[in-house]
């Protein structure tokens, strides 16, 4: 059996302001209360959360530093000096380096960039890249989602004449690097209004504050929102405020109008016939363009987005998804290795964490395997490898816990670290691992309760599938894109049956490591109680363990977020089952 989850029901909505705007909307009070708990409880506030429009992005000259930025590009275009494009390896780095090279080579044919590599550099500003702007003749760096923490590396670049644009997102130390210009809207001095941009998304800022003062319009750069978009909805950044707009146009544009880049991966993905929505890019496009950076190189996913030729952006999308395909296969078998280290040996369960170390693990696949681990037992996860002398890992978290000030607190015993609340990757000398196991371990047991240790849906409202009608779907799809901030609500329906046509689907891992049919899913027909000719077709990912006693006539309460099923093209709803709770039938 998996972990039980707790169920927690938000608080509806002040009912008489729920009524008011649902007359005012047209919609049924199941929707206007959805609103209402998100913050939307006037007729104007839901206009604009249902009608986002460009002239409610943020003025770029807003953001610290920017005009500074602005003219030092000015200059470097000017003279012809040769610019560096710089960016992170992972699906955020990859795009912004995509996003900014496309966008300045219009301009100047004096342009490279640049991906460091994940094992030989390892995260952010490398020496080894400055050296390589060198070795070109740059005289300028443009470093994209990393740079806020390089205060040495900005400073051997000036002693090379070179000057560095930093354009980050990631939380800033108390001293910033001695660059030309630091964009960063997470500085403690920058009163630009939203501050969870993507990495991608600081760079398009770059973008737009360049265009605006050379009047170039914005229609000429909208083009660029479908790489912003895969950043949004890759690195998991609230999808409120701007980004709302922006993944709003960007999914606009991916779905109408992608990049021939981007076209090969959709079509790679079996996703050329249906409406992508930001769940299809973390689940299907993200991982793709991540797997160059993983298996190979960060650099051929910046080659396939910005390759001008359909041919060459196919076959490098095809390269990129055969590493994708290796990567599925060396992570299913980290994670089942990782799966048995916790559960043959008894003294995990005495632990507040986990952390699993095989020093001939893979490093690109670490941070998979240690969400993989977070779902099996639902901890403050660290999977750890051996790389370049060093031991490295990646760290994930559970909800509401703060892993990255537990590894902070061990930052004495390590080399290097980075991230944010739920997800960090560290490097540590050999000699020091045990004592910052130990450290960490007591770190998280002191700060950890036993609320967080316990997984926890939460659930919008209850409905009845009598509700869920076309006109409620068509209405639903409006509070689109979602994501964190507007996740997709979340539905319990009490006393449903399987209509006996219910079955297992699914496959799993067997020991040699091969791929053998196994129950591990459920695919279901249900109806509820007292409504036995209303079915609904549900999926319900790992919870094939429920499977028996819903077959044996048995009633369950089920919770669920709804969605689009596509079959050869044809578009179905479907319910998402997150959790089954078993009920006996008296």
């Amino acid at each position: 059996m998996g972990i039980e989850k707790k169920w927690n029901v938000k608080e509806q909505g002040n009912p008489v302001i729920v009524r008011q705007l649902a007359q005012e909307l047209g919609i049924d009070q199941i929707l206007a209360n959805l609103l209402v708990q998100r913050g939307i409880d006037s007729f104007a506030k839901a206009r604009e959360f249902f009608r986002p429009d460009l002239s409610m992005l943020h003025d770029p000259f807003l953001m610290k530093d920017m005009e500074k930025a602005v003219k030092r590009l000015d200059e470097a275009i000017k003279h012809k000096e040769r610019l560096f494009i710089y960016g992170d390896y992972d699906v955020d780095g990859t795009t912004a380096v995509s996003l900014v090279y496309s966008f300045f080579r219009q301009f100047t044919k004096e342009i490279e960039y640049y991906i460091p590599d994940r094992y030989d550099e390892g995260y952010g500003v490398s020496y080894k890249g400055i050296d390589c702007a060198k070795a070109h003749g740059c005289s300028l760096i443009i470093t994209l989602d990393c740079g806020i923490k390089a205060i040495e590396k900005v400073r051997y670049a000036a002693s090379l004449g070179i000057d560095v644009i930093i354009c980050d997102h990631h939380l800033p130390d108390s001293e910033l690097p001695p660059a030309v210009a630091v964009l960063d809207p997470k500085r403690e001095d920058d009163t630009y209004p939203f501050d969870d941009l993507s990495g991608c998304g600081v760079g398009f800022k770059l973008v737009q504050a360049y265009s605006a003062s050379h009047g170039i319009q914005f229609e000429q750069i909208a083009s660029l929102l479908d790489l912003l978009v895969v950043s949004i909805a890759s690195d998991l950044v609230s999808v409120t405020g701007e980004n709302r707009v922006l993944a709003y146009f960007g999914l606009k544009q991916l779905n109408e109008n992608p990049r021939k880049g981007l076209m090969s991966i959709i079509k790679l993905s079996g996703l050329e016939k249906h409406r992508i929505t930001i769940d299809e890019i973390v689940f299907k496009i993200g991982p793709r363009i991540n797997a160059a950076g993983r298996m190979e190189s960060g650099r051929t996913a910046v080659d396939m987005l910005t390759a001008r030729d359909e041919d060459d952006a196919r076959e490098i999308g095809e390269a990129i998804n055969e590493h994708n395909n290796d990567r599925k296969k060396i992570d299913r078998e980290i994670t089942r290795e990782a799966i048995e280290m916790v559960r043959d040996n008894p003294e995990y369960s005495e632990k507040k964490a986990t952390i699993v170390y095989n020093p001939s693990w893979h490093k690109g696949v670490l941070g998979i395997v240690a969400s993989r681990l977070v779902e099996a037992y639902y901890k403050p996860t660290i999977v750890m490898t051996k790389s370049n002398g060093f031991i490295t890992g990646s760290a994930r978290s559970v909800a509401g816990f703060d892993l990255y000030a537990s590894i902070e607190s061990c930052a004495d015993l390590l080399e290097n670290f980075g991230g944010h609340m739920y997800a960090a990757g560290l490097t540590i000398k050999e000699e020091n691992f045990e004592k910052f196991c130990h450290r960490f371990e007591e770190d998280v047991a002191a700060k950890i309760s036993n609320i967080d240790l316990t997984p926890i849906v939460t659930i919008d409202s209850y409905l009845d599938f009598n509700q869920i009608t076309p006109k409620f779907f068509r209405l639903l799809k409006q509070f689109q894109p979602f994501g964190p901030g507007n996740q997709s609500p979340v539905f319990i329906t009490e006393n449903v049956y399987d209509n006996g046509n219910g079955r297992k689907v699914g496959m799993t891992d067997a020991d040699d490591g091969s791929r053998r049919p196994e129950p591990k899913h459920l695919k279901l027909e249900l109806i509820q109680e007292d409504e036995p000719y209303h079915h609904v077709s549900a999926i319900a990912f790992n919870l094939a363990e429920h499977f028996d006693h819903m077959h044996a006539g048995n009633p369950v309460d089920i919770c669920y977020s709804i969605a689009e099923n596509y079959y050869r093209g044809i578009a179905n709803i479907q319910l998402r089952v997150k959790d089954i709770k078993d009920k006996e039938l008296f």
